[in-house]
């Protein structure tokens, strides 16, 4: 399905985020705090816009992608690229000193075994970023938003998008996706320390950080 997105991936994020994009990735980026010389795996990478974020300040990020389709979509951005399932990462035991995970969680089949699998390859006192989708907090907007995702957002998908029927799935996904504590207490449950979270854009997008312990 992704493979099937790639050509315009990008693009149809920004319409359908309505330009925001590019400001949570800037946010995700600061809640990281990743210094210079810090080695960053950046999972769900996509074709690397997330990852291109994150090198800023002498940081070297890694983009790690399932989908080979995504990686070659963005194979002329400045970074390295690797494929890999989230759930049986190729890196070794502690070898990283951050990870960030955006909008691909939640596409995993298995979410939780990935957030173990993400603290076996961060080093002790290293830190976990995940961006995903959350639940508005303000029960009005909250239906609003709902009714965007299962009705407008298919229907602008159709029009930006290489495969707009993959966007059914995306919403259908993000509307059972658990809200802010349901997560944290998962990535808790993981195996992860210090678990926090900040809503962005009304709770539509939720930014989770912890640490490994």
């Amino acid at each position: 399905m992704f493979d099937g997105v790639a050509r315009r991936y990008d693009l149809t994020n920004t319409v359908l985020s309505g330009g925001r994009d590019a400001s949570w990735r800037r946010a995700t980026r600061e809640a990281l705090g990743a210094r210079p010389g810090d080695t960053v795996l950046d999972v769900a990478a996509g074709t690397g816009v997330s990852t291109v974020e994150l090198a800023a300040g002498g940081v070297r990020a890694i983009a790690c992608d399932f989908s080979q389709g995504m990686l070659r979509a963005g194979a002329g951005r400045p970074v390295p690229m690797v494929a890999g399932d989230a759930m049986a990462l190729p890196f070794a035991d502690a070898s990283v000193d951050g990870l960030v995970v955006s909008f691909g969680l939640r596409n995993v089949a298995d979410p939780d075994a990935a957030l173990r699998e993400f603290a076996r390859v961060v080093r002790p006192g290293g830190t976990l970023v995940v961006c995903e989708f959350s639940s508005p907090t303000w029960t009005p907007f909250r239906t609003v938003y709902t009714e965007y995702l299962m009705r407008a957002l298919p229907r602008i998908a159709r029009a930006v998008s290489s495969n707009p029927d993959a966007y059914v799935y995306l919403a259908e996904s993000i509307r059972a996706w658990p809200d802010q504590p349901a997560l944290a207490a998962r990535i808790q449950a993981a195996g992860w320390a210090d678990v926090e979270w900040r809503d962005l854009t009304g709770g539509i997008v939720a930014l989770h950080r912890a640490r490994r312990p």
